[in-house]
């Protein structure tokens, strides 16, 4: 009687339980066959942790979103561990003919190993990144690429409404579907990923222009992995690994908030007493319009600060650049 093994591993994503359940169903179509699932990927099987898996067990779990096995980023081969031979003991013990993980890079890493080990191997291309090979699509990645061009659209009414440049920053460890379809179908208006390092600079120009064609924000889509080009941003050291030795990334979206602040502009609309607009650029903490400035002057908001007067502190908190009250008529 074939007894065939199945477990997922790595990030759940939408679409897992019902590859459970079509494996299931397809399968016990002969009823020659029987199912057994691991629990929390590669760890249920080092641990020899399972459950059976029949029509009543996988009834109702279409909708469901997450996975019925559970999952984990348990790596059989990690600091030099014979995964193989542990593998190989759990599938004999349980009498598992074929092996069948759904997962992604990680997780059919470890399979492809098994398989030239002789394990019998049927791998299911499971990664919201959409990186696989062989594959043109992997289950999952439609659904992200939806959850996140949603969340933009959202994002546009708030940066319109407070004049702000937004960073969203979106999965994406080596590629940047995510991060392209997203931000096109979202109407991003500049996209970052990790196969182009991008310089800093041009990011600041690319929406400096933006703005100066009267628009009023801006939306950044990055994706976790995109790196700045060599030479032109720091980027924070000391990033842990995981169990497959890869970065854990997150935060590249904070580090652009920064810079796109401290290097670009921030556009104020002010109205002068004769009601002739003007727009007032801070760039590297500086007020650059004399206009404006006397404004801020005539209005007393800093013309009696003292930056170096503890009695008298600076209303600016010394963004300004310096005490324009000396000199300033």
């Amino acid at each position: 009687m074939p007894r065939i093994g199945l477990l997922t591993g790595g990030g759940d994503c939408p679409g897992l339980n019902a590859v459970i359940r079509a494996v299931v169903r397809r399968g016990l179509a002969d009823p020659e066959n029987t199912f057994v699932g691991f629990r929390h990927g590669w760890a249920g099987v080092l641990r020899d942790d399972a459950i059976e898996l029949t029509m009543q067990s996988t009834a109702g779990i279409l909708p469901r979103g997450g996975t019925i096995l559970g999952t984990s980023r348990t790596n059989p081969y990690a600091e030099g561990a014979d995964g193989t031979a542990v593998v190989k003991r759990t599938l004999a013990a349980r009498g598992v003919e074929a092996l069948i993980p759904i997962g992604g890079e990680d997780t059919l890493g470890v399979a492809l190993r098994l398989h030239r080990d002789g394990v019998a191997i049927v791998g299911v291309p499971k990664t919201i990144d959409n990186d696989l090979g062989g594959t043109d699509v992997t289950f999952g990645f439609q659904t992200a690429v939806q959850i996140v061009t949603d969340a933009i659209d959202r994002l546009h009414t708030t940066a319109e409404s407070h004049d702000r440049v937004m960073v969203v920053e979106v999965m994406g460890r080596h590629a940047g579907w995510i991060a392209t379809h997203a931000g096109l179908a979202g109407g991003a208006d500049a996209i970052l990923v990790p196969e182009r390092p991008f310089d800093i600079d041009d990011v600041v120009a690319h929406l400096r222009a933006r703005h100066e064609r009267g628009r009023s924000f801006s939306i950044v889509v990055v994706a976790e992995g995109a790196t700045p080009r060599e030479g032109t941003l720091q980027v924070r050291d000391g990033t842990t690994t995981d169990a497959f030795g890869h970065a854990r990334l997150g935060g590249i979206g904070v580090l652009l908030e920064s810079e796109i602040e401290r290097d670009s502009w921030i556009l104020i609309a002010a109205q002068i007493p004769d009601r002739v607009p003007v727009y007032m650029t801070i760039k590297h903490a500086q007020i650059e319009n004399e206009t404006l400035r006397r404004l801020y002057l005539d209005l007393g908001e800093l013309a009696d600060c003292s930056p170096d007067d503890p009695r008298r502190p600076c209303p600016m908190m010394r963004r300004c650049g310096g005490c324009w009250s000396d000199g300033a008529d």
